[in-house]
């Protein structure tokens, strides 16, 4: 989970100044349907657990 959001932090939500909570709520949205798309993203944050599937 910290590294989901390491990763929003670092690109959708990088220097988010929102006016509104929904603004905000709408880029972490976007960010993880980008993280549930990626299959090489997913499992790669798997992997730096070191636990085994």
């Amino acid at each position: 989970m910290e590294l989901v959001w390491g990763n929003l932090k670092a690109t959708e939500l990088a220097n988010l100044c929102p006016e509104h909570i929904s603004e905000a709520d709408t880029a972490a949205h976007n960010g993880l349907h980008r993280i549930d798309g990626g299959y090489d993203l997913c499992f790669n944050f798997l992997d730096h657990t070191g636990l085994r599937l």
